[in-house]
């Protein structure tokens, strides 16, 4: 390891709060003025470690007989070998020291979008908000046309919108860089026009061509729909990890869908969400083609048959059992 060498003072999670160089050895740590790091850490002591070369040219960090001492992965050791990954806590502080010919990783790629950033984003996803509370208001509302009801739960989906995008701003702001309000106020829009777009196009799709099994499982898209919520959500806060992002949501989407599979399986007997498909349109978006009551006796009589024969058996079956 050669010098000059550098200091860094670590968060948490990982990420650097602040680095200083280092040009010579031994590199004394400690609260105290003549110390070559100054740590602002009222519990460590005074001269609190040394940081010296070793015979084989590499560092070692010697505690100074400090009475909280210096602890690495959990034990609280008096001398230790350091590399650049090494990172020991002194007090309240975690540290770690890095040579200059350290290697670094190679340059991300800026996943930010930095263009959508601001008003832009946080108006026009206060707008999609809005737009899914008129609509789901306007779909149930089966009382006469009052104004006053619909601004009410315009009103009180607009701020349940603000307090969800304030929740993420604040969860941004303190493990990324910016809180980036609008952003998540756009993906929460956003996610409810998806959810929007769904309800009404699998309704007019499943009715126009009797393909039914849209409807039916459409728990199952909602949870699609809020699991990759969750992950642009994640992504915005730490957009330099989105496999491992998408591979959690991933497995979160797995959990639920298998608990809400489970659940109907165990209520209805399918694993559906209804038993028929529940939507009524105008006759005149019906494409399939229209299936007589004549055509309908027709298959029943064909079945006739084989469920007699089923039938007998059984009681056949039952016969034999009381015997």
């Amino acid at each position: 390891m050669n010098g000059p060498w550098h200091i860094e003072v670590l968060a948490r999670n990982g990420d650097v709060l602040h680095r200083q160089r280092v040009d010579r050895l031994p590199i004394r740590i400690g609260r105290a003025y003549d110390c070559d790091f100054i740590l602002d850490d009222a519990h460590t002591g005074a001269h609190h470690a040394l940081i010296e070369a070793t015979p084989e040219g590499g560092l070692q960090l010697r505690d100074l007989g400090s009475q909280n001492g210096t602890v690495h992965r959990g034990r609280r050791v008096h001398q230790l070998a350091l590399d650049g990954d090494t990172v020991v806590r002194m007090g309240h502080t975690n540290l770690r020291v890095r040579a200059a010919d350290y290697p670094v990783a190679a340059e991300l790629v800026d996943r930010t979008n930095h263009g959508w950033e601001g008003a832009l984003p946080g108006v026009s996803g206060l707008l999609l908000v809005a737009l899914f509370m008129l609509a789901t208001v306007w779909q149930n509302d089966t009382q006469s046309f009052q104004p006053l009801r619909y601004l009410q739960w315009l009103a009180g989906g607009v701020l349940a919108g603000l307090l969800w995008a304030g929740v993420w701003a604040f969860a941004n702001r303190l493990f990324g860089r910016g809180a980036r309000f609008g952003r998540h106020l756009f993906i929460l829009g956003a996610a409810l026009a998806a959810t929007l777009v769904y309800k009404y196009a699998s309704s007019v799709l499943a009715f126009a061509f009797s393909w039914d099994w849209i409807t039916r499982f459409g728990s199952l898209a909602a949870i699609l729909i809020a699991s990759a919520t969750l992950y642009f959500h994640f992504t915005t806060i730490k957009p330099h990890h989105p496999r491992r992002f998408a591979g959690a949501c991933g497995i979160l989407f797995g959990l639920v869908a298998g608990l809400d599979l489970m659940s109907n399986q165990q209520r209805l007997g399918t694993p559906a969400d209804d038993l028929y498909m529940a939507v009524l349109l105008p006759p005149a978006l019906r494409v399939s083609q229209e299936r007589t009551v004549d055509s309908f006796l027709a298959a029943a009589r064909s079945q006739q048959g084989a469920l007699d024969a089923e039938r007998g058996k059984a009681v056949k079956d039952d016969d034999l059992d009381e015997e």
